[in-house]
């Protein structure tokens, strides 16, 4: 597959769903406080620009920058750019593909790519993790959330087919892209599936 292929199939399949997806899910309200806890703390420890890559509804986007960050979201929906625009206007927001990225190389101090993830087919992430490396500045760090599992494994997402990965196999596509782990996080909420958060850094 493509990943121009798949970008059209998780672009269409959130933008018939977007504002139910954003009723659900587009607050920090309905956020976990330990996520909201670590991405504070993630973001807090960045001087200098940071795109939320997939930034869906654009609530998190919307929160760091309220924190003071220098922000930016960027999203491959349409209907989600359009809705994160009108619910935060003080808050940018652009179209963007995630393994395209509309940045320049080395000009972002941080990466959060909350969820952004699970729809990338396991033959394609790689080529992603490498444009996080590319955008970022030497020390940059990324923040990634994902669903945990015991193999690299396909599972039926609410909106469309979502992967599960190991916490090991994440942290290698990271290491073959100059990336040095630097916090590993992982829960397992009852109900709910496994959670996994990776922090990194970028070589310099």
């Amino acid at each position: 597959m493509s990943t121009e292929y798949e970008s059209q199939v998780v672009r269409e399949a959130y933008e018939s769903r977007a504002t139910e997806y954003t009723k659900v899910l587009g607050s920090i309200e309905a956020m976990s406080p330990v996520d909201l806890a670590a991405i504070e703390g993630w973001s807090r420890g960045i001087d200098g620009r940071i795109v939320d890559a997939g930034c869906g509804p654009g609530h998190w986007t919307a929160h760091l920058r309220n924190l003071g960050a220098d922000i930016e979201g960027i999203d491959m929906v349409p209907a989600f750019i359009d809705g994160a625009r009108s619910r935060f206007p003080d808050t940018a927001f652009r179209l963007g593909d995630l393994d395209a990225l509309p940045v320049k190389s080395a000009s972002l101090a941080g990466i959060l790519a909350w969820y952004s993830l699970i729809h990338v087919s396991p033959d394609l992430l790689s080529v992603t993790i490498q444009e996080f490396a590319r955008c970022l500045e030497p020390g940059g760090r990324v923040l990634l959330g994902f669903f945990e599992g015991q193999k690299v494994e396909a599972f039926g997402h609410a909106v469309t087919t979502a992967y599960f990965w190991p916490v090991e196999e994440m942290a290698r596509l990271l290491a073959d892209a100059r990336f040095e782990v630097t916090e590993v996080r992982t829960r397992a909420d009852p109900g709910a599936r496994p959670h996994a958060a990776i922090a990194a850094q970028l070589s310099h």
